[in-house]
C-alpha cells in the first residue's frame, strides 16, 4: 500500500473515527475535551529556547518514558519538552509525573495530532521540534514522512515489535518499509524485537539494542514510605498474618475471574485484603457495582473511604497512584494477562521486590515475561484456579515468598542501564 492510499482511507474514514470518539466520550468524557489539538489547533506558553518532542500513547508508554524524560530535563536546559498522548489517562499520568516541570514551563502536553498532512504539518509549525522520539511501537507513517522532510531527526526509543505486530507491519508492506527507512534511529530492546525491525528492512547500522527503560524503574523513598505508612494502617487490627493481594491494569472479564480467585483465597486466608485497580478509568464505576453485587465490604479509593479489619477489597479507582499501592503489597498479579490483552507491565511490582502473577496472555511483555520466570520472580497461572493456589502459596510459604522478593530485585539490578543507553542516542541525534 502507498503512502497515498493510506491517507486518502484515513481521510475517507475520518466521520467514523470522530464517531468511535463519540463513543468513547460517552463512556469517558475526556475524549471529547481538548478535541482542537488532534487536529493541530492548540497554543503553546510562549518559550524563547528550543523544543523536543515526545510522544507516548498512554498510560503504560508514559510511565516507561518518564525515567527518560526525566534525564533529559538536566541534560538539554536550553529545550522544552512536548510531550503528546492519545488517550485522557495518558494525558492524566503526563500531568502527574511532570507536576512540576510544567509549572515552571519546561513541559508541555498535548494530544498527539491524527495521522492526517494538515493535522501533522499544524502541529509541526507550532511545536518546531529538533527531535522527535517516538516510544515503544507508536509509528504513524505521515507523522514519520513529515519529520523526514522537515530534517527533524527521529528516534523510536525502548522499541519492542512482538511477532503479532512485525506480521502486521508486514502485511503493509511498502508502507511499513518506507516508513522504517525515514526513521533516523532505533533503540530496540532486545534482539528479537531488533531483528524483527531488519527484516521489515530497517538498516541494521541503525539500530542498536539498548535494553528496556522499564528495568530503570526506581521507586522514591518518599513513596516507599508512603505505601508503607499505608500498609499497615490498612492491616491494623486484621491479624498477625494479614497479608495484601493487588490485582492491577485489569479488564472487564478478567476482574470476575480475580473475584471468584479472592473468593476460594478467602476461606484458607480470611484476613487477606484485596487491592483491585482496573486498567481504565471508565471501568470504575462497572468494577465497583461487580464487588457490591458479590456482597463484599468495598472501599473507594477516590472517595477516601476508609479501609479498616472489615473491609474486603480497596478498589483503587484513582489515577497515578499504581506504583503507591504496589509498595503496599505482598503479591501483584499484572492483569490483561488472563484475557488476550497480551499483559501489562510486570516490571512496576518486580521494581519492589514483589512476586508477579501473571497469566498466559504476555505477547506484549513477552521477553520481558521471559527473564522475570526465568529468575523465579514470576509465575504463570491459566485461570481463576490457578490464581488461587499461586497467591495461596505466596502469601503463606515465607521462604518462598523471600526467594522470589530476593529474585526480583536481582534480575531487576542485572538488567538497568538502557536509560544512560537512550539518553546518549538522544544527544548523538541532538548534535548532528
Amino acid at each position: 500500500m502507498s503512502r497515498f492510499f493510506y491517507t486518502l482511507i484515513f481521510y475517507l474514514a475520518l466521520p467514523l473515527v470522530m464517531l468511535r470518539l463519540l463513543y468513547r466520550a460517552w463512556r469517558a468524557p475526556d475524549y471529547v475535551k481538548r478535541w482542537n489539538e488532534r487536529f493541530g489547533f492548540f497554543k503553546l506558553p510562549a518559550f524563547e529556547g528550543k523544543r523536543i518532542w515526545v510522544h507516548t500513547v498512554s498510560v503504560g508508554e508514559s510511565i516507561a518514558a518518564a525515567p527518560l524524560v526525566k534525564k533529559m530535563l538536566p541534560t538539554f536546559p536550553e529545550h522544552q519538552f512536548v510531550i503528546t498522548t492519545m488517550t485522557p489517562t495518558g494525558s492524566e499520568q503526563v500531568l502527574n509525573i511532570y507536576a512540576s516541570e510544567i509549572a515552571a514551563g519546561r513541559v508541555v502536553h498535548v494530544y498527539a495530532p491524527y495521522d492526517l498532512p494538515d493535522a501533522i504539518a499544524r502541529f509541526l509549525n507550532k511545536v518546531q521540534p529538533e527531535l522527535a522520539v517516538f516510544m515503544e511501537t507508536e509509528l504513524w507513517p505521515n507523522t514519520v514522512a513529515a519529520c523526514h522532510n522537515r530534517g527533524i531527526p527521529s528516534l523510536l526509543t525502548n522499541a519492542r515489535l512482538s511477532e503479532r505486530s512485525a506480521k502486521g507491519y508486514a502485511r503493509i508492506g511498502s508502507l511499513s518499509r518506507n516508513m522504517l527507512s525515514q526513521l533516523s534511529f532505533i533503540a530496540a530492546q532486545g534482539s528479537a524485537d531488533a531483528e524483527r525491525f531488519i527484516e521489515l528492512g530497517f538498516p541494521k547500522e541503525r539500530l542498536e539494542i539498548t535494553g528496556t527503560l522499564k528495568f530503570d524503574i526506581s521507586a522514591p523513598t518518599a513513596l516507599l514510605e508512603q505505601g508503607k505508612e499505608l500498609r499497615e494502617k490498612w492491616l491494623h487490627g486484621r491479624g498477625e498474618h494479614a497479608r495484601i493481594l493487588i490485582a492491577a491494569s485489569t479488564y472487564k472479564g478478567e476482574d470476575e475471574q480475580i473475584l471468584d480467585a479472592y473468593a476460594h483465597l478467602r476461606q484458607s486466608l480470611t484476613d487477606v485484603l484485596l487491592i483491585l485497580v482496573p486498567r481504565h478509568k471508565e471501568r470504575f464505576q462497572p468494577a465497583y457495582e461487580l464487588i457490591k453485587s458479590q456482597d463484599w465490604k468495598v472501599a473507594r479509593r477516590s472517595a477516601g473511604e476508609v479501609v479498616n479489619a472489615e473491609t474486603d477489597i480497596l478498589l483503587g479507582d484513582t489515577m497515578g497512584e499504581l506504583m503507591q499501592l504496589y509498595a503496599t503489597a505482598d503479591v501483584a498479579f499484572v492483569g490483561g494477562s488472563l484475557i488476550e490483552r497480551g499483559g501489562h507491565n510486570p516490571l512496576e511490582p518486580a521494581a519492589l521486590g514483589i512476586p508477579v502473577i501473571y497469566g498466559p496472555h504476555v505477547f506484549n511483555f513477552a521477553a520481558v515475561n521471559e527473564t522475570l520466570r526465568d529468575a523465579g520472580c514470576l509465575f504463570t497461572v491459566h485461570s481463576s484456579t490457578g490464581l488461587t493456589r499461586e497467591a495461596e502459596r505466596l502469601l503463606t510459604d515465607q521462604e518462598a515468598w523471600q526467594q522470589a522478593s530476593d529474585a526480583a530485585r536481582a534480575v531487576m539490578d542485572r538488567n538497568r542501564g538502557a536509560l544512560d543507553r537512550q539518553l546518549k542516542l538522544t544527544a548523538s541525534l541532538l548534535n548532528r
